[in-house]
């Protein structure tokens, strides 16, 4: 009997996916491979949306217009206005909205945050609680560190920021309008505008130097 129970949930599952699969075609989502791509009922699609293999959408998602999503993308609670590039292999977490113009990348996770018109969070970040501003360039390996372990804390960084590969901002921090943040650094402390903040340990060179056999 159990056995039984679940084949026919599943059989129902396939059924829903169709017809909502079929729906999203009719109202002119295109669908690349649309038997890998799975849907929620209460997903809101714009004009010329195209959604590519193996993506998952979950619950309350609204995308807008001239939006495309990669594939092995998994999407849930967020809000996707127009001209947005996602993935492939991104998630979006529920609180996630991304403006006109934004790219975000491969294995690029965001959560509770908003990231505004054409910046870009293109590799291997995580942006959790935060707020970026307009035409901002999240480098690889991004991360704010938002939990310190007994609560969330925000990160804010403003318009026109270039964040260095390989940075952690620990939160609550503040990056100013212009700033620049150099590679590998673990930014502490607020970002002044039109400022270069790096903190790095100074690289070493022993010469002839000869290793262990």
């Amino acid at each position: 009997m159990k056995t039984k129970l679940n084949l026919k949930k599943i059989d129902a599952f396939r059924s829903n996916q169709e017809l909502l699969r079929k729906k999203a075609i009719k109202s002119g989502v295109n669908l690349i491979a649309p038997e890998t791509i799975f849907l929620s009922k209460d997903t809101k699609f714009g004009k010329n949306v195209i959604i590519n293999p193996y993506v998952v959408i979950g619950k309350k998602v609204k995308i807008g217009n001239n939006v495309e999503i990669l594939s092995f993308s998994h999407i849930e609670g967020a809000k996707i206005e127009n001209k947005v590039k996602v993935g492939p292999y991104a998630r979006l977490r529920e609180g996630t909205h991304l403006m006109s113009g934004v790219k975000i990348g491969n294995f690029v996770e965001t959560k509770k945050s908003k990231i505004k018109k054409n910046s870009k969070v293109n590799h291997l970040s995580y942006i959790g609680d935060t707020l970026i501003g307009k035409n901002s360039n999240i480098g690889a390996g991004t991360i704010t560190c938002n939990y310190n372990g007994v609560k969330k804390n925000k990160t804010t960084i403003s318009d026109n920021v270039f964040i260095g590969s390989n940075s952690s901002l620990v939160a609550p921090i503040k990056i100013n309008k212009n700033a620049v943040v150099g590679a590998g650094s673990v930014i502490t402390k607020d970002v002044k505008e039109n400022s270069l903040s790096i903190e790095r340990s100074e690289q070493e060179e022993i010469e002839n130097y000869k290793r262990k056999k």
